[in-house]
């Protein structure tokens, strides 16, 4: 087994700002040709992307994929719709959990495990309202204050 120099951990930050997390889940992402390739040289991006069912299958849409500089015409699209692999119980019970108003599955962070495979991080979410996006920003700074409370003790 080949060991991977650079840890790749592609992050959705925005997500934790607007959504709350009811539940995580980690899935394998069914990746074409040169797609591997370029999220192991970290050039990927979750910024809008989102994950729906279809079929009892669950997909993720708008995620981005730069293509791969060495690949020729056999490049992949950038932004497709990838197949997500999860079993099928997590699947059924995201499928009932969507059908609550205001939840939705968004892509966390992507990665690659310890075995060379490509994996994301998705959740259940609710989204946040302007107040609870407020409470949020306060409690960062608060956390920041102290820190650097910490640091000049």
């Amino acid at each position: 087994m080949t060991q991977f120099k650079t840890k790749i951990n592609i992050k959705n930050r925005k997500a934790a700002f607007e959504y709350f997390f009811i539940s995580r889940y980690n899935a394998g992402i069914v990746l074409s040709g040169t797609e591997i390739k370029s999220i192991r040289l970290g050039k990927a991006s979750l910024v809008d992307t989102y994950c729906y069912i279809h079929n009892h299958e669950i997909w993720i849409k708008n995620m981005y994929i730069a293509p791969y500089s060495f690949g020729s015409f056999n490049n992949h699209s950038v932004r497709r719709d990838r197949k997500l692999l999860l079993n099928r119980k997590e699947i059924i019970k995201l499928e009932q959990q969507l059908k609550n108003p205001g939840h939705t599955v968004i892509a966390l962070n992507l990665y690659i495990n310890e075995k060379g495979l490509a994996k994301l991080e998705i959740a259940l979410a609710k989204g946040k309202k302007i107040y609870d996006k407020r409470a949020s920003l306060k409690e960062k700074d608060d956390q920041r204050e102290m820190q650097r409370a910490r640091k000049h003790y």
